[in-house]
C-alpha cells in the first residue's frame, strides 16, 4: 500500500514545486529482485553501454535537470549546474574504477593451474540520498552499483523528491530496465522499512551520522549485508603563519559556506595562533559582508542560497544563541533576513573561551573560531572531535603539513584548498563518526561488488605422498 502524499516546497520563494504519493516498499523491492539477475548476467560491456547512454540522457536535460535541483534546493543556478555535470561525469570515472579496482586478473599457480579473480554483484542494494546534493551523492551509489550488476532501490530524501524522480526517469528513459532501477519514495518510515527489508542485500547510505549510527545498529547482526556509510563531519580548518591572508580567507569563506554550509566537508571550525588572530578575523569579515545571498537565480549571481526548509533555518538559529550562551562571542552574527523564508547569512563565533565546545555538525553557514599559543594545541585542538571526514592546513611551511598529514584524524587532508570539492576521481570518505571505513567516489566499486576466487585445472589431477598404507 502507498503512503501519505508527498510535497516538496521551493525554499527561496516557499511556492508548491512538486507533489506524489508515497511508494510501496515490499513492492519496489520486489520488483528490483525479479530484475536484477537479468542484468547481472549480462557483460559488463552492456552494463557500460547503458550507463553511458544514461550519461547522455541527462545531458539532454541538462538545463531542466539544473533548473530543478537549484528549485528544490535553494542553491545558485551556477551550483546546480556543476552538480549536473557530476552526475555525468559519474559514469566514465566508474568504469575506470570498475576496471581498476574489480577487474578480471589471471595468475599462475602450482601443478599447471590458474588461479582466477572474479567479482560478483551482491544483488539487491537499497541507496539512501541526501537532500544537499540530491542527483550527485545518490548517482555515486547507483552508477557502481548498475555497473557491477546489481539492481537497486533507490529512496530519495523526502525533502527533495522531485530530483530524485528525475534521476531515476533519466536512467529509464536510457534504457536500463526499470525493474534495475526502482524509486520509493516517502519520509523517514520508508526509509527505516527499506533498511530493514529482508530482500536487500545491502544499503548505500549519505546522510547524517545520527541516521548512520542507527543504520549500522540495525545491520549489526547480519553481517552478510553490505553497509556503505558516508556521514557528515565537524571538519577543522587550521590556519598556521600563512602570509596571504586574504587568499587564506577566501579558502575560509569556501570551506565555510559554500553551499550555505550544506556539505559533509564543510569547514566547521576554524583553528588560527593567537597572532594571525586579529588580522585574519578583519579579512575575514570584510569579505563575508560581500557576500551575495540570494534566490537561485537571481542577477548578480548569488554565492550561497537558503538553507534547505525554515525548520532548519530554526535549530541553525537556536543553535548560535546556544553557543553565545556556553560562552561563545559573536564576531559576525547569523541573520535571518527575510524571516519567512529559510536565507541565513554566514555567521562567526569565538568559542575560545566557551565553557563547552560541542563536537556536533551544524549543518549550515556557521563558523567556529579557536584561538591557541601553539601548533601542537592547534593539532590537539583540530583532533578534539569524534568525526573524521576533512581537515585543511592553511600554512606555507611544507614540514608542517608533513606533521599535520601524520597527526590529523581525517580521510581528506588538505594543504592550502578548502576543506570541501573534493574530486569524484579519488576516494573519498572519512573515519569515526564520518563513515565505516568505506570509502566512496573511486572506490566505489569496493562495496558494489565481492571477489570471487577460484583455483582451476583443465582436468582433475591428485595424490597423496604421505600417510597412505601401502
Amino acid at each position: 500500500m502507498t503512503g501519505a502524499e508527498l510535497i516538496s516546497f521551493e525554499p527561496a520563494t516557499g511556492a508548491e514545486l512538486w507533489r506524489g504519493a508515497s511508494g510501496d516498499v515490499d513492492a519496489e523491492v520486489a520488483k528490483a529482485r525479479a530484475g536484477w539477475a537479468d542484468w547481472a548476467a549480462r557483460p559488463v560491456t552492456y552494463r557500460i553501454e547503458a550507463l553511458r547512454r544514461f550519461a547522455n540522457t541527462v545531458r539532454s536535460h541538462h538545463d531542466e535537470f539544473a533548473d530543478l535541483i537549484a528549485r528544490e534546493t535553494g542553491k545558485p543556478l551556477w551550483e546546480a549546474k556543476t552538480e549536473v555535470d557530476t552526475v555525468i561525469n559519474k559514469v566514465d570515472i566508474s568504469v575506470t574504477a570498475y576496471s581498476e579496482r574489480t577487474g578480471q586478473r589471471r595468475l599462475d599457480a602450482p601443478m599447471n593451474t590458474r588461479m582466477a579473480l572474479r567479482h560478483k554483484p551482491h544483488g539487491v542494494l537499497a541507496v539512501l540520498g541526501p537532500y544537499n546534493f540530491p542527483a550527485h551523492l545518490p548517482n555515486g551509489h547507483i552508477v557502481p552499483a548498475l555497473l557491477a550488476g546489481n539492481a537497486v532501490v533507490f529512496k530519495p530524501s523526502e525533502k527533495t523528491p522531485a530530483t530524485g524522480e528525475m534521476l531515476v526517469r533519466c536512467y529509464h528513459e536510457a534504457g536500463i530496465p526499470e525493474g534495475c532501477v526502482r524509486l520509493l519514495l516517502g519520509g523517514p518510515e520508508a526509509g527505516k522499512a527499506l533498511s530493514g527489508h529482508p530482500d536487500i542485500d545491502g544499503l548505500l547510505f549519505t546522510g547524517s551520522a545520527r541516521t548512520g549510527l542507527a543504520l549500522n545498529r540495525q545491520f549489526a547482526e547480519q553481517p552478510e549485508k553490505i553497509l556503505a556509510l558516508e556521514m557528515g563531519g565537524n571538519n577543522p580548518i587550521l590556519v598556521w603563519d600563512s602570509p596571504d591572508l586574504a587568499a587564506t580567507a577566501t579558502l575560509i569563506v569556501q570551506s565555510a559556506f559554500t553551499t550555505a554550509g550544506q556539505r559533509c566537508t564543510a569547514g566547521r571550525r576554524l583553528i588560527v595562533g593567537n597572532d594571525q588572530y586579529e588580522p585574519l578575523m578583519a579579512e575575514l569579515t570584510d569579505l563575508i559582508r560581500r557576500i551575495i545571498v540570494d534566490s537561485p537565480h537571481a542577477d548578480p549571481q548569488p554565492f550561497m542560497g537558503p538553507v534547505i526548509d525554515s525548520d532548519t533555518a530554526d535549530m541553525l538559529t537556536e543553535s548560535f544563541l546556544s553557543l553565545s550562551t556556553r560562552g561563545g562571542r559573536p564576531i559576525v552574527h547569523l541573520k535571518r533576513p527575510r524571516g519567512n523564508l529559510p536565507f541565513l547569512t554566514p555567521g562567526v563565533i569565538d568559542m575560545t573561551e566557551a565553557s563547552e565546545r560541542p563536537d556536533a555538525e551544524l549543518f549550515g553557514p556557521i563558523l567556529q573560531v579557536v584561538r591557541t599559543d601553539s601548533f601542537d594545541d592547534a593539532m590537539a585542538e583540530a583532533n578534539r572531535t569524534r568525526y573524521g571526514l576533512s581537515a585543511s592546513l592553511m600554512s606555507q611551511d611544507p614540514k608542517l603539513f608533513d606533521r599535520f598529514w601524520a597527526t590529523i584524524r581525517a580521510g581528506i587532508v588538505n594543504w592550502n584548498r578548502p576543506t570541501n570539492g573534493a574530486s569524484s576521481a579519488a576516494p573519498f570518505g572519512g573515519i569515526g563518526w564520518s563513515g565505516n571505513h568505506r570509502p566512496s567516489a573511486l572506490y566505489a566499486a569496493d562495496y558494489c561488488a565481492y571477489p570471487v576466487v577460484s583455483n582451476e585445472a583443465d582436468q582433475a589431477r591428485a595424490t597423496i605422498g604421505i600417510g597412505l598404507r601401502d
